[in-house]
C-alpha cells in the first residue's frame, strides 16, 4: 500500500506524464500540418519504413490504430504515391506494404519534424538529463508492458473500494 507522500507522487506521474503526452503529440501535429500531414500518416509512415513488406494487420498493431482507421490512411497514402500494396506470395489475401521513392523525401521530412518536437520539448535542459527522461520512460514502458494481466477475480474488490464502488454498493443496498 502506497503511503501518503508516494500515493502523491504515484498520481502526479500519471496527470504529468497524460499532459506531457497530449502536449507534444499537439506540437508534433501543428509542425506536421505544415506539411499536410496527420500523426497518423507520420505514424503509419515511420513504422512501416522501419519494417517494410509487413502486413496491413501488422502494421495496425505497430501503429496502433483501428485497422479499418488505418485501411483509410493507407488509401490515401497510396492515392498520393507514397506506398503500394502488393499480394504476399504465401497468402494471396493478405496485402503487403512497400514504401515508394516519392515517400523517402516525406520520410526525412518527418524525421526532423521529430527532431524538432523533441528540440522544442527538451529547450533548456542539457543533453544528459534528456537522455535519462528518454531512458526512464523506456524502462518504465518495458515494466508496464511486461506486467501480466490483473485477474479478473480482483476488479470486483478494487471497485467496491472505490468512491464509485461505494455509490454502487449503497445504491444495491437499497434496492
Amino acid at each position: 500500500m502506497l503511503g501518503g507522500a508516494a500515493l502523491k507522487q504515484s498520481r502526479r506521474f500519471g496527470f504529468i506524464l497524460k499532459d506531457v503526452s497530449r502536449l507534444y503529440v499537439q506540437r508534433f501535429e501543428q509542425h506536421a500540418a505544415a506539411l499536410g500531414l496527420t500523426l497518423p500518416q507520420c505514424r503509419a509512415l515511420v513504422r512501416l519504413a522501419e519494417c517494410e513488406g509487413v502486413s496491413q494487420v501488422k502494421l495496425a498493431e505497430l501503429t496502433d490504430l483501428e485497422p479499418m482507421a488505418l485501411v483509410r490512411i493507407l488509401d490515401r497514402m497510396e492515392a498520393e504515391g507514397w506506398l503500394e500494396r502488393r499480394v504476399d506470395a504465401r497468402d494471396r489475401r493478405v496485402r503487403c506494404l512497400y514504401l515508394t521513392r516519392k515517400a523517402k523525401p516525406l520520410l526525412e521530412d518527418i524525421r526532423r519534424l521529430m527532431d524538432l518536437t523533441w528540440g522544442d520539448a527538451f529547450a533548456g535542459i542539457p543533453k544528459s538529463k534528456c537522455e535519462l527522461v528518454t531512458e526512464l520512460l523506456d524502462t518504465v514502458r518495458s515494466n508496464l508492458s511486461g506486467l501480466a494481466p490483473v485477474p479478473a477475480a480482483i476488479l470486483p474488490s478494487i471497485a467496491r473500494r472505490t468512491a464509485g464502488g461505494r455509490e454502487i454498493e449503497r445504491a444495491a443496498a437499497k434496492s
